[in-house]
């Protein structure tokens, strides 16, 4: 995690291994996605949570996966609508090639205006950075 930060572990970033993440309070929720043919489970910390914890400030959160592919989530989003860093889908670790290990996930069947293209762009997949701008 970068950018608008105060909280750090290593130089200007907070760094966090799957161990840390873990050890935050864990969430689940069980919805339906484009990307699976039935309801699934995610489990992880509140994306709030980790950015409660490195003391986040701005506006809109910058996401970046594995592959380089970039998407800015607003801030108000995060709490609003209790968006996971899902770290577990029914209860395993998300291998590399099955969109893990870390997901960023909206719960999609809490309210329509979730499922729209503008929330599924939201859901970063393959997360490997967060910058706060």
């Amino acid at each position: 995690v970068s950018g608008k930060i105060g909280a750090t572990n290593k130089g200007a970033l907070a760094v966090f291994d799957m161990a840390m993440l873990e050890k935050l309070p864990q969430h689940s929720f069980t919805t339906r996605t484009p990307w699976y043919d039935k309801p699934v489970k995610f489990t992880g910390p509140l994306l709030s949570d980790v950015l409660a914890l490195v003391k986040s400030s701005g506006t809109t959160l910058s996401a970046v996966a594995i592959n380089d592919y970039k998407i800015n989530i607003p801030i108000e989003d995060i709490g609003k609508h209790g968006v996971l860093m899902a770290r577990l889908i029914d209860d395993k670790p998300i291998p590399v090639r099955s969109k893990g290990p870390l997901f960023v996930v909206y719960p999609f069947d809490k309210s329509s205006e979730l499922r729209s293209s503008v929330y599924y762009e939201r859901s970063i997949w393959q997360l490997k950075a967060l910058d706060l701008q």
